[in-house]
Formats: structure tokens, C-alpha cells, sequence
């Protein structure tokens, strides 16, 4: 009996050891495990695409003089269109994003317009899949009406949760009605047989000429979904017009995604690498972020018109106009010592980057009381870095060249006046508490009113005007997040704010409405409203004049659409990994009219 007990104590302890072993290895694999993955999704950004080869059907002509090639779309047995393949597609170093690459398709593209005695109508079109490498299932049209008209176009597809698509067409003349038409047909489904009606329209109204035609889509490039889960919300207000754009879908970096508000992928636009910021709209043409190190202007066609090199720089985590001319870009030095603390300025014309603001040296006593990420902090996976501010939203105020930005890292909000000859901060917001100790305790604009201050906040934009000079409020995104890396200082915050990554319980993130006293320097909350809860990136941001707000709760994985008051209309459900940066909505005037 002695004999048995010993073979199962020893059985139990041999046990116990093991699931011991088993912990210990649970505690070091899991956050091992996550810095992997944090580290892999933080250099993804960095990546720059180098296949940029997609599938044809057979080439059907070679035009040396442009480099390019013809090739036949496998786009069925509906509409003929071609392909346009630069012969260096293959070459290391090739990319889309190349004003020699965009010139010579230009050029190739204009020999086909013109070529010979062929006549482009609008039953024989010349039609070209994605022209210019920058938008996977844009359909370039090119063709003349005997008479000026204006053309719409309704994409329908056979599946009964497609709705159809319905858009009126952005001729690249600009003018509304013309007798030549050229333009991208956007909204058809990757995957999918698609009916496309072409309506011509004469300008009393009456209509000139209705064409119709089949494209079997192909697939996305990126593999993403074509539907989002869509839950509609309490609110029975009308949603405002425009496209959803997600920017930066980890898992799917180099590409940018617009949805339509029955949640249905309308185009996929690729990137060299990184993702979206923001988009701007300028001159008719859009200008954003196609890699980390590099902006661009992109017209309807989806040509790429001009390129802006930050060499030195890479991008975080935002863009927005400045001074005339100008655009404000927040970066980092790349290899410098600091990360994310950097303000760019971008001349539009003569694409010059000069380095407007560094942080370091503009708020050096405050940055001197700061260290490193360490292993032990929340963000361990940044252990090494010298994350200290984290910039990620810039709003510029042109009538008294002062800049506004968000501050994840210290949950405030800062004001630089005099930007572009003596700047300087003007005032701080948020917990004040947070700056008592720091050179900066008398810059800090005083609570009005009992509510809890933001905390990890994103996404600060200019709201509206105020009732007098001074006086002005600005919306932004509350993660509702305290987490400090870079400082050893401790904060009791309300027991509403979260503290951990993922929701741990009840908290919310909110959509905040700061009212802003300069005069008297004071920040109120004017009204807020509840949104899913996501500890990092994220925004609420109004969708153009309609009062809606689209709000994108990163981590979470959903974004939506809410009324004037908040309440929610429609939400939709994405895939990624970790998280999706933001999301707005766009008219996209580059694309309709």
C-alpha cells in the first residue's frame, strides 16, 4: 500500500511539474508571441510592394515606343477591353508609382484613342481594366455621343444582397455634358458577373441613349471581403452620400478599400505599400499617402499626376492642408532617436519636404523628463523605442498660422501658434494633473464643467466656429485609454476608463465635442456620445455637411454611421488583424458628379 501511495505522489508531482512548465511557458510564449506580431504588422508598414504582375489574357499587341504591351481583360464574353502591361512589370525596382511608369501609359493610352480610322462610341467603347495600375476593378471608358450629354450608370449584379449601384460619371473634361467622354466606371463587384447600363443624358433632361453591357469582375488583388457584416442602428435618418474609405486594414497594408452604405467593396485602390492617412482634395484630384515615404496626386482615371518623395521620413499618422500651397504631414526621421514626433511640410508645386517642427527640441523641458518604452510598460512590444508624444492628428488654422495636434501618448491636445516664424505652445488640454510637475502646468486650459477629460484620444478636428473670436469647438475621437510608456508617473483616472487593449468590462470610447475658450482659456465638453470601445487609432469624424458622423472603433473591428445626435443608423463588421486605422466617408468628386 506504502508502494502506491509513493507511485502517486510522484505521479501528481510529475503532473504539477508539468503543468507548471506549462504556465511558465504560457506567461513567456503569449507576450513573446504579441511583440512578434506587434513588430511584424510596425516594419509591414514600412514594406514597399515588389510584384506588381497581374493576370491577362493574351497579348494581343506591343508598342515599343511606350514600353507596354496590350493584352486582352479576361472579363468574359460581354464587353472587349484590354489591359495595358508596362514590359517591366517584372524588373526589380518597378512600381505604379512612377511618373516615367505613368507617362508611358499615358502615352499608350492616348496612341489607342486616336488610332487610325477607329471610331469609340458608346456601343464600341474603348475600354481599358485598371489603365493605370492604381484601382484593381476601375473600367476606363473612352468613347464620343453625337450630341453633348451628360452619363450615369447603374452596376447590378444577380446576387439578391448586392444592391445595385447607381452613379453619375465624372468626365475628366469636367464639363457636364460633352460630346467626348472619358471617365472610370466605379462600383464593379470583384468576383461577380456585373450589368452595366450606360444612360446618356441631353441637358433638358431627355434621354439620348441607354447602352448596356456584362463584366465578369475578377477577383480582389488583395483577397479582402467584397461584403461587410451590416446590423442597422436605432436611428431611421437618411445616410449621407459617398463611399466608406478604410485606411490601413492591418493584414491588407498597400491597399485602400471604399464601401458603399450597403457595405459593398466598390474599389480597391492599390498602394506601393503602407495605406492611407487621409485623403485631400485638390484641383480635382486626390493626394494621398501610397507608401510610407511617399505622397501622391492621383486623378479620376486613376493617372498619377505628381509624387512627393519624404526621403529621410516615413509617414504617422497623418496629412492635412497648411499654408497656401502647403501640406502638413506628421513623420518620423527615419533611424532617428525619437519616433513619431516630427511635422513635414509638403510644397505642393515644386514637391520640396522640408522638416517643419521637431517636437523634441519645441517642447525640449517637457521631453527631457522622458525615457524610452521599456519591456515592463503596456506597449512592451515598442520596448527600445522613444515613443514620448505619439502625434497622430494635425488641423491647421490658417487665419493665425497656429496648428492643432493630438498627443496619444500624453492624452492631450496641444496648440502650436505662430507655425511657420516663431512657434511655440500656446495651451494644452486634457487631465492637467498629468502636467503639474512639467514646465508646461501654466499652459494647460482649465476643465469647465464635471466630466472626464479624453485619454489616448485620435483623430482632433476643427467642428465649428464659436459665438466670438476665441472661441471654437473641435470633435475628436476619446479611446477613453490611459496607458503611459515613456514617463514614470502613476494617475488614478475614473473608474469608466478602460485600461486594458481589449474590453475588459463595460467601457466605451466616446465621440467628444470640445468647446474651446481662449479668452478665458478654458475647454468644456459640449456634448459627446457612446461608441464601441478601442483602445488605440480609431476616429469620429463628420460625413461632409449631412451632420452624420462616421466612426471607425479600430480594434473593435466595426465602423458606422450615426446621426446628428449620435445615434446609430448602420454599423458594419470588418476583418483584419489587430486593427483598422480609420475610416471616412468621401463623395470622391474625382469619380462622380
Amino acid at each position: 500500500m506504502a508502494s502506491k501511495n509513493a507511485t502517486s505522489k510522484k505521479s501528481w508531482k510529475k503532473t504539477g511539474l508539468i503543468l507548471l512548465v506549462i504556465v511558465i511557458a504560457l506567461v513567456i510564449l503569449i507576450p513573446v508571441t504579441i511583440l512578434l506580431v506587434s513588430k511584424y504588422f510596425t516594419e509591414q508598414e514600412h514594406t514597399v510592394r515588389t510584384d506588381w504582375t497581374f493576370e491577362t489574357g493574351d497579348v494581343i499587341a506591343e508598342m515599343d515606343e511606350w514600353q507596354v504591351d496590350f493584352a486582352e481583360a479576361e472579363l468574359g464574353d460581354g464587353l472587349r477591353a484590354i489591359q495595358l502591361v508596362p514590359q517591366d512589370i517584372e524588373e526589380e525596382g518597378f512600381s505604379y508609382y512612377d511618373l516615367g511608369v505613368q507617362e508611358r501609359l499615358e502615352g499608350a493610352l492616348e496612341e489607342l484613342k486616336h488610332t487610325g480610322d477607329m471610331a469609340w462610341t458608346a456601343t464600341t467603347p474603348l475600354a481599358v481594366l485598371n489603365p493605370y495600375g492604381t484601382g484593381s476593378n476601375g473600367l476606363y471608358l473612352y468613347f464620343e455621343t453625337d450630341r453633348a450629354t451628360a452619363v450615369s450608370y447603374t452596376v447590378h449584379v444577380d446576387s439578391e444582397d448586392i444592391p445595385d449601384f447607381t452613379a453619375d460619371a465624372a468626365d475628366s473634361s469636367g464639363q457636364e455634358y460633352s460630346r467626348t467622354h472619358e471617365f472610370q466606371v466605379i462600383g464593379l463587384v470583384p468576383g461577380e458577373t456585373n450589368y452595366v447600363t450606360l444612360t446618356m443624358t441631353g441637358s433638358w433632361g431627355n434621354t439620348r441613349q441607354v447602352v448596356r453591357f456584362q463584366v465578369d469582375m475578377p477577383e480582389t488583388s488583395s483577397g479582402y471581403a467584397t461584403r461587410l457584416e451590416v446590423t442597422d442602428g436605432s436611428s431611421e435618418a437618411e445616410q449621407a452620400e459617398g463611399l466608406f474609405t478604410m485606411m490601413r486594414v492591418n493584414g491588407y497594408l498597400g491597399y485602400g478599400f471604399f464601401y458603399d452604405n450597403d457595405g459593398i467593396l466598390r474599389y480597391e485602390m492599390v498602394l506601393e505599400g503602407y495605406g492611407f492617412d487621409r485623403i485631400l482634395f485638390v484641383d480635382n484630384e486626390i493626394l494621398t499617402c501610397v507608401s510610407s515615404s511617399k505622397l501622391a496626386r492621383i486623378n479620376g482615371l486613376g493617372q498619377v499626376t505628381q509624387i512627393y518623395d519624404l526621403d529621410g521620413y516615413d509617414l504617422h499618422h497623418d496629412i492635412g492642408f497648411g499654408a497656401d500651397g502647403e501640406v502638413l504631414a506628421l513623420a518620423e526621421e527615419r533611424g532617428g532617436e525619437t519616433v513619431e514626433d516630427r511635422l513635414l511640410s509638403v510644397d505642393l508645386e515644386s514637391g520640396e519636404v522640408t522638416q517643419l517642427l521637431d517636437f523634441a527640441q519645441l517642447m525640449e523641458p517637457y521631453f527631457s523628463m522622458t525615457r524610452p518604452v521599456g519591456a515592463t510598460d503596456d506597449f512592451f512590444w515598442q520596448a527600445g523605442e522613444w515613443d514620448w508624444i505619439h502625434l497622430n492628428s494635425l488641423q491647421y488654422l490658417p487665419e493665425e498660422d497656429s496648428l492643432i495636434v493630438s498627443s496619444r501618448e500624453t492624452a492631450t491636445i496641444i496648440k502650436v501658434k505662430d507655425l511657420h516664424t516663431d512657434p511655440a505652445v500656446d495651451w494644452l488640454a486634457g487631465d492637467d494633473r498629468f502636467w503639474a510637475d512639467t514646465p508646461y502646468a501654466d499652459a494647460c486650459l482649465t476643465q469647465e464643467g464635471d466630466f472626464v477629460p479624453q485619454y489616448g484620444q485620435h483623430c482632433v478636428e476643427y467642428y465649428a466656429d464659436g459665438e466670438e473670436d476665441g472661441v471654437y469647438y473641435l470633435a475628436l475621437y476619446n479611446n477613453n485609454y490611459w496607458s503611459l510608456n515613456s514617463r514614470d508617473f502613476e494617475m488614478e483616472v475614473a473608474d469608466s476608463v478602460g485600461a486594458g487593449l481589449y474590453q475588459e468590462g463595460e467601457e466605451t470610447s466616446q465621440v467628444y465635442i470640445y468647446r474651446i475658450d481662449e479668452n478665458n482659456r478654458t475647454f468644456a465638453l459640449e456634448r459627446s456620445f457612446d461608441v464601441p470601445y478601442s483602445s488605440i487609432v480609431s476616429n469620429g469624424s463628420q460625413c461632409g455637411d449631412s451632420g452624420n458622423w462616421t466612426v471607425n472603433s479600430g480594434v473593435a473591428m466595426v465602423f458606422g454611421e450615426y446621426d446628428a445626435d449620435g445615434e446609430l443608423i448602420r454599423e458594419y463588421a470588418y476583418e483584419c488583424t489587430m486593427q483598422n486605422y480609420r475610416t471616412f466617408k468621401y463623395d470622391m468628386t474625382i469619380w462622380f458628379r
